[in-house]
């Protein structure tokens, strides 16, 4: 396929407000709400209310679960008022707008998502993370890139603060991760194709804000403060690190990610105490991806960074230790980012130790 999807979106604190003329020209006369219970708490009274200044009606509403899995996917599809709708409006974070994509891209229909957490660029990607039920990465999924994005700055602002900072811990991941990816198949002697070419350079633009702008949006997400900060950061997490992650995954290729989330992908799978956020967990990622290839620069500073903000610099952050290596590891060389960036699994093993040791050295 040759066609590129990618997402309209409206920002700041009155984009609502433009719903009924964004929505006009296709036609859409009934639409289903699916979200997250704080998600819906959020927005939706507003978003209702605007719609009341047109001919749209809201079939149902509903909450999607608390995991993007498979069986919560199915069970929406099931809903009579989901079936009915012309389009769906997705609302929540990571977990809920994965869900709500698949659930559209099931029925064939399109999406309008409204991100009310910046915890990653889920609102404008063309890939889902779909879970196991008991909670175990499963596999990727690959929805319809959403129609349009609503970044409302003022509710994002207002949500939790460590949803907005782990969106920073993700964020900071994409440059380096597809600048690998990148380099690694130039070395296998691949011509990058435009579509990649610019995938990566939209990456390699975002690189920066979440350390200029990061520290500031978080504290002023904990004070309730919609400020500039905010919105760079929102921007950056939402479209930038979003329209290149569609840009950077075709059917041909896929630079998207590699180490850092590997490292991710195989921590879902080692039982522990503790609740951690996507991000939080691939900020760590990103280390071992430093690590990896001996980057000792910016192994250094983006550890100095982690600390800065609270973000983890060792495994014990993250309810880990020496002795569940051996299976990050394992678990990493089934994924996704393995299968398209192999690396072995010795190195991958000094890469995790050696970011750990760089982060207790800081202590």
């Amino acid at each position: 396929m040759t066609t590129n999807f990618m997402s309209n979106y409206s920002y700041g604190k009155e984009c609502f407000k433009e719903i009924p003329e964004v929505i006009k020209p296709y036609g859409f006369k009934t639409v289903a709400f699916i979200g997250g219970k704080r998600a819906l708490a959020s927005s939706e009274e507003a978003v209702r209310s605007v719609l009341t200044s047109s001919d749209i009606e809201v079939t149902g509403s509903f909450v999607y679960g608390t995991e993007s899995t498979q069986r919560n996917i199915d069970q929406l599809t099931e809903k009579d008022e989901v079936k009915k709708a012309d389009v769906i409006f997705g609302f929540g974070g990571g977990k809920a707008l994965d869900t709500a994509k698949m659930v559209a891209t099931q029925l064939k229909k399109p999406i309008f998502t409204f991100p009310t957490i910046c915890s990653n660029c889920s609102a404008g990607t063309a890939i889902a993370v779909i879970y196991a039920d008991n909670g175990d990465f499963e596999k990727y999924g690959f929805p319809t890139t959403p129609l349009h994005i609503f970044i409302n700055n003022d509710v994002i602002a207002k949500a939790p603060k460590e949803y907005f900072w782990a969106g920073v811990g993700d964020g900071i991941s994409k440059a380096p991760e597809v600048a690998h990816a990148v380099a690694a198949a130039k070395k296998r002697g691949i011509t990058l194709p435009h579509t990649a070419t610019l995938g990566a350079a939209i990456a390699e633009s975002s690189a920066e804000a979440f350390y200029k702008y990061g520290p500031q949006g978080i504290q002023d997400v904990e004070n309730n403060i919609a400020s500039s900060a905010v919105e760079e950061v929102a921007l950056d997490i939402v479209i930038s690190t979003g329209y290149a992650s569609n840009l950077v995954n075709q059917p041909d290729f896929y630079y998207n990610s590699c180490h850092a989330h590997a490292f991710y992908n195989a921590t879902t799978a080692i039982k522990r105490e503790g609740k951690f956020l996507h991000g939080q967990v691939v900020s760590f990622g990103v280390l071992v991806l430093y690590a990896f290839y001996g980057e000792q620069e910016e192994l250094a500073r983006t550890s100095k960074f982690n600390k800065s903000i609270g973000l983890p610099t060792t495994l014990a952050e993250l309810n880990l230790s020496e002795k569940d290596i051996p299976k990050i590891v394992e678990i990493a060389m089934t994924t996704n980012e393995y299968k398209n960036l192999p690396f072995e699994a010795a190195d991958f093993a000094a890469a995790i130790r050696k970011a750990d040791e760089f982060g207790k050295s800081l202590a």
